[in-house]
């Protein structure tokens, strides 16, 4: 009794899973795109066209290790042109997104230009137009400077903060004024022996070596203006053409 019983429901089952699975194939999509089937929705829904519908998205690499070098156009070419570097005035009228998309673009050319110069070096041939890189560079100082003028300025509208962290400034014990950070402490400072070890001011016997090191500054400062006049003077007198023309281009 009990065998005819699983007889039965066994038979039961097959018979089940065959019509399920006859059902799917039959109402199966043919887009590639898409893994199940019509059976799974409502019975009074249209069949939707899927052609287009795909679970999972990936951008086709059109490019590979290719980017990392220059267009082929400018295989062999000494001279390559390019365009002025960007100023903080034109980056300033760019949106934040603008300026995500363009550091991208710089960076890919900063690398493509750096393996240029890695192979010219290993080659000894000299690179093609190498002010190209340091027009990217400049560029790219100058669109990291635009995004801190931003970020400073959002600072001191919500906080008021000059600096992204908080501090004063403050004298060591060798007499320079330094920017402290201020840190945060579970305890009070009174109570953190850590913070009363640090020294904020110097003792009177250090000012004569704070003299001391402001001469020693000032002497180096003078050293490098002597040194750029003598420059000046010894290539004017080698080239007094040179400085004839500058000085009637600046009359």
């Amino acid at each position: 009794m009990a065998a005819s019983c699983l007889a039965v429901v066994g038979q039961r089952v097959l018979a089940t899973l065959k019509a399920s699975t006859a059902l799917i194939t039959s109402q199966t999509f043919p887009s590639p795109g898409c893994r199940f089937a019509v059976a799974l929705l409502p019975k009074n829904t249209p069949n939707p066209s899927f052609l287009q519908c795909r679970l999972f998205h990936s951008t086709f690499s059109r490019k590979g290790l290719e980017e990392f070098f220059d267009d082929p156009k400018n295989w062999g070419e000494e001279k390559v042109k390019s365009g002025a570097s960007w100023t903080c005035q034109q980056l300033r009228n760019k949106s934040n997104e603008d300026l995500h998309k363009l550091w991208y673009v710089l960076l890919k050319e900063r690398n493509m230009l750096l393996t240029l110069e890695q192979e010219a070096k290993r080659q000894r041939l000299p690179m093609p137009s190498p002010e190209r890189l340091e027009k990217v560079v400049d560029s790219m100082d100058a669109l990291d400077k635009v995004v801190q003028e931003r970020e400073d300025a959002l600072r001191l509208l919500q906080t008021g903060q000059e600096k992204a962290r908080p501090g004063a400034w403050r004298r060591d014990i060798f007499g320079r004024v330094i920017w402290h950070k201020f840190k945060q402490w579970p305890i009070p400072w009174y109570l953190n022996k850590r913070y009363n070890r640090k020294r904020f001011f110097a003792m009177p016997y250090v000012d004569h070596f704070v003299r001391l090191r402001i001469e020693k500054n000032a002497r180096i400062a003078s050293r490098k203006k002597n040194l750029m006049r003598k420059k000046e003077k010894f290539l004017r007198e080698k080239f007094p053409h040179l400085s004839e023309a500058q000085k009637s281009s600046v009359a």
